[in-house]
This record gives structure tokens, sequence and C-alpha cells, in this order.
């Protein structure tokens, strides 16, 4: 609010001091949500934010036009539901309509935004911008939080999602080039393969982890590699995929079960239009009193 009163007078100032090389990031405001997994968010000041929209502006197209269309995350177009269609459908084409077993091996890289290398970022960042103002004010931004010496980007950064698809991209490249898997989708650092067997699973899983740390100091998370068969249930952002429906996460139903309230329950009924949830969308409403 306070930005806002004196908006232009804040606004010049920030373009000023961007122009002269003077602008530093400030600090940021730790806070911690549950949702329902506990996470630390860093939120940067209203000044901070203005320079991160404006320069996801300005190199996001320079990155996203190069980007694989099976990356889901924060693009123009994607989001978690059309990740998950995507998925049910390379299930379908893989399995043959479900005539054929197929594996799924899924796949979550260990404290990822916390791990992110900054030398590494900005070498990936520098292979495509070449304004070395563009490139000061990244160095900036990037240097302005750290977990470790060097290490980790904030939960909380619009530049931070982006920053993760850029990072993540060589992930995506070394999958589709170098191992040639057809069926590969990836919502952030949470990211399925459809494969032929169990064995060639794990294979890959290795291989994958060795690029991961030999390339971007990165590794996956050992108790989250999974494999299993469409029809064991292939659990993948918050849904779980069968051959002949899609269903929410048991999990995800408890909670919304728990906590349905006026404020949350469009929002919630929502995302059982996305699944097959006739009976707990008829439960939640029930709940509600009929008024939703």
């Amino acid at each position: 609010m306070e930005f806002g009163r004196n908006f232009e007078d804040h606004l010049f100032c920030l373009r000023d001091d961007l122009l002269s090389g003077n602008y530093r990031h400030g600090p940021y405001h730790p806070f911690t949500i549950f949702d329902p997994k506990q996470r630390e968010i860093h939120k940067a000041a209203v000044r901070d934010r203005v320079v991160h929209q404006a320069i996801v502006n300005v190199i996001e197209p320079l990155f996203d036009v190069h980007f694989i269309h099976d990356s889901y995350s924060c693009r123009l177009g994607k989001g978690t539901h059309a990740a998950v269609k995507r998925l049910q459908s390379f299930l379908r084409q893989a399995s043959r309509n479900d005539t054929k077993t197929v594996y799924a091996l899924k796949c979550d890289v260990r404290k990822f935004f916390a791990s992110v290398d900054h030398k590494i970022l900005l070498r990936l960042l520098t292979n495509r911008i070449s304004d070395e103002r563009v490139m000061d004010t990244l160095v900036n931004i990037i240097s302005s939080f750290e977990t470790s010496p060097g290490k980790g980007i904030p939960l909380g950064n619009l530049t931070s999602q982006l920053f993760a698809n850029i990072y993540l991209h060589e992930l995506d490249w070394h999958v589709k080039q170098r191992l040639r898997i057809r069926h590969y989708v990836r919502y952030c650092d949470d990211f399925v393969l459809l494969v032929d067997s169990t064995d060639q699973a794990f294979a890959l899983a290795e291989q994958v982890d060795t690029f991961l740390q030999e390339n971007l100091s990165i590794k996956l998370h050992p108790n989250k590699v999974l494999v299993r068969t469409w029809k064991q249930g292939i659990d993948f952002l918050g849904y779980v995929l069968l051959p002949h429906a899609m269903i929410l996460r048991p999990k995800t139903v408890q909670r919304m079960v728990s906590h349905i309230t006026k404020e949350n329950a469009t929002s919630y009924l929502g995302l059982c239009t996305h699944a097959d949830a006739y009976e707990l969308e008829r439960l939640l409403k029930n709940k509600m009193g009929g008024s939703v």
C-alpha cells in the first residue's frame, strides 16, 4: 500500500537505480506454510518484486522457446492439470490402450531449490543473455539469497520459477536427446518416465542421478524413486492415475473432507472436476449443507 501511494516516485527511483547500476536487492521476510508439507517461503519487498516481474518479462521468451513441450511448471498454457492429462495420454499410448504393461519411473530431486548452484545457474543464463547490465541484475538477485555458500534460490520469488525451468532444462535435454525417452513429463523437480521394465526403470534412475550430480550438483531423493505400473496407480501432482479412472490422492481427499469451509469450498470442488470424484463432490456438498 505504501509503494502504491507513491507509485510513480518509487518506480522512477527504481528505474534510476537500475540504469545507474546502484540497485541492490533488499532482505527477505521468511515465513512458514503448510500445504500440507511444511515449506519455508522467503518474501521479497515490493520494490524487488517489481524488478523480478520486469526481468522475467524480458528474459523468459529467450529461454521458453527452447524448453521441451512436456515441461509444465509455471509456463503459459501449462500447469498441473495439463501435466497430469499429458501423462494420462502417454500411458494410453505406451500401453496401447492398456493391452501392454508399462512401468512409470517417478523421481523427485532432493531439496531442489535449496541445492541450486549459483555458478551453474549463472553459466546457463549467460548462454542466452549477452547484455551485461541484465546479467548484473541477475547476479544481484541470485546472490541475494543462500541456503549455504553459493547455493539455493528462494521459494517465493517469481524469478526462482523461471530459474528452475532453465536449470532443469538440462535434464530435459539429457532425457530426450541422450537417453531417448519418448514418454517423459516434468513439473518443476517432479518427473515421470515411461519404460518397458523395472530393470530399465532403475537403470535409468541411476543414469539420471549420475547426470544430475555431475552436471547440475543436485541429486535424486533416494526415498522418492518409485516404479509403478498403471494398474497399481501412478501418483503424480496430487492425482492417482489408473487405467479406467483418475482419482485424487487419498491424503488429499482426507484433508479436503476434514478442512472444507465456505472459504475453500469452491477451490476443493474445482479439484473434483479434474478427477473421477462424483462421490467425493457429493460428500463435500453435503458437509456444507448443500450451500455450494
